[in-house]
């Protein structure tokens, strides 16, 4: 706003007032400024910032003052009276002398307070202290009838705080009374003075003259036609302001919202599962045997509490698959299927189990749904592998459902990021048939990088849900292809939130997040 001329300047009422008030009498302290013009200090502080971000005035720091006030302890003081003078009172009650028993009986002192009162009292020359017959004695020497100087110190903190020099000939009381604990409280304030600057001065008179403005458009300035009369203060856009660090997404979160609005566009449709998971969505309900390695302790997370759930009444019918192939022209796998181990709960391994459970559940057709979510398994973390990360997993369900399709849209989906060059391996998963592995190249890697599977879910696995139709299915890794978008090489950054790696991304790098396929 500085390099604005006069012209353009937008002055606040009180910003006008400010500005008169130095150029007419001179620099001033921001307290001085709010005295004169009866308005607080926050206020001249506020419009000082505003007035020097336009060029028109110089707050400088001119010196520190001591602000005293009251602490926890000094606050009893005010209520009950010093130590010290709650002693000699008592004395002075029982006759000038008193034993030490006879003061404890009293019930007048809490904690350290006799103690202190003790030091106090014998060191101002009021009390003597001696022993006769082994027990300790008080003696009234002085009775100070007026206040002291620490009395005074208190009745006037009592109003408010205080700085220490204007305390005058009781700021040694005041210091005194600032080495006992929890009396007094001393904090350091910058005493801020205002000047005004040539650019100031040379202001025209139009512009500092004082006029009434208005800051809102209100009904009855409407109704009455009174706002024709009006002067109506300007928003000033260049308002000074400290550069912050705007919030922004994390990468990682960043890079699904990228992925789900790919899909959406490819007219896919987002769905999401319980991180709790039926060991039959999970693992039987994808045709995937139960004495399968995968579902071991040691790659699996079960839960013991509580330890079973219910599974669905087609869950009969999984179970004949399992035996026999239930009429689907397989042999099935040939064991004695248990509802006991479908019943198992776990923390879900692929999000291909929201992918069954909402097919099972979901006769719409054509179907094109996706999710990415959290999965887990029990696998020994190191720079590429993590017990819990991320899948993106979806299913299109049509009668037309082909395997080139299901490569058209990977392949899509890949383009879309900037990974142009996709190939497809066969594989091999329980649940899908054919099935291949995902692969793409990255050019500055000068490599090729796999980065999920995919295939057509076998009638083992849609005959028992009712399902007639091809079903196309893929599940591909999130955080694999971070790594990539984001050029990291160990997995584990994602998630350490290491500021320095996290700020050194900025928000239009994650913008036009894509990789040089």
């Amino acid at each position: 706003m500085s390099g604005h001329g006069a012209e353009e300047l937008e002055l606040h009422p009180l910003e006008r007032r400010v500005l008169n008030l130095i150029l007419s009498e001179g620099p001033l302290s921001f307290d001085e400024i709010a005295a004169r013009l009866g308005v607080n200090v926050g206020a001249v502080a506020k419009s000082a910032e505003w007035l020097a971000g336009k060029g028109l005035a110089e707050p400088s720091k001119s010196s520190v003052i001591h602000v005293v006030t009251l602490g926890e302890e000094g606050l009893a003081y005010v209520e009950r009276g010093l130590p010290e003078r709650r002693l000699v009172e008592a004395l002075k009650s029982m006759g000038g002398e008193a034993s030490l028993k006879q003061i404890e009986s009293l019930g007048a002192f809490r904690g350290d307070e006799l103690n202190i009162g003790i030091i106090w009292a014998k060191r101002n020359g009021w009390i003597s202290v001696l022993k006769s017959d082994g027990e300790v004695m008080f003696h009234l020497e002085k009775y100070p009838s007026a206040k002291t100087d620490e009395e005074l110190v208190l009745e006037i903190l009592k109003r408010g705080a205080v700085n220490l020099e204007d305390l005058g000939p009781i700021r040694p009381a005041c210091e005194r009374l600032g080495r006992r604990p929890g009396v007094l409280r001393m904090n350091e304030v910058a005493r801020h003075v205002l000047s005004p600057t040539k650019k100031a001065l040379s202001l025209p008179p139009q512009l500092l003259e004082e006029r009434e403005e208005v800051t809102q458009l209100t009904p009855e300035l409407l109704s009455s036609g009174g706002w024709r009369s009006k002067i109506f203060r300007k928003y000033d856009i260049y308002a000074p302001v400290k550069p912050v660090l705007a919030p922004r997404l994390h990468p990682l979160t960043h890079i699904i919202e990228l992925i789900k609005s790919i899909f959406v566009e490819l007219g896919f449709e987002e769905i999401r599962g319980p991180l709790v998971e039926l060991a039959f969505w999970n693992f039987d309900a994808l045709f995937q045997p139960q004495d399968h390695p995968a579902r071991e302790m040691h790659d699996t997370f079960y839960l013991s509490t509580p330890s079973k759930g219910q599974p669905p009444e087609l869950a009969a019918n999984v179970g004949r698959v399992h035996y026999d192939g239930g009429g689907t022209g397989s042999k099935g796998w040939g064991y004695e299927w248990s509802i006991e181990e479908a019943s198992r709960l776990v923390l879900r391994t692929h999000t291909t189990a929201t992918t069954i459970r909402h097919l099972a559940q979901n006769s719409k057709r054509p179907l094109k749904v996706f999710t990415i979510d959290r999965v887990y398994r029990n696998e020994r973390v190191d720079w590429r592998r993590l017990a819990e990360f991320h899948q993106v997993e979806g299913i299109l369900v049509d009668k037309r459902a082909n395997f080139r399709e299901l490569m058209g849209i990977i392949k899509e989906f890949y383009s879309r990021i900037g990974l142009k060059k996709v190939r497809f391996r066969p594989s091999y998963f329980p649940y899908t048939e054919p099935s291949a592995e995902v692969d793409v190249y990255v050019e500055r890697r000068g490599s090729w990088v796999e980065l999920g599977g995919m295939g057509i879910f076998r009638p083992e696995v849609t005959a028992p849900l009712g399902v007639k139709e091809p079903v196309l299915a893929w599940g591909l890794g999130l955080e694999r292809l971070a790594l990539l978008l984001l050029d990291v090489n160990d997995a584990r950054t994602l998630y350490q939130n290491d500021l320095r790696w996290l700020l050194s991304l900025s928000p239009l790098r994650l913008e036009k997040t894509r990789v040089s396929g």
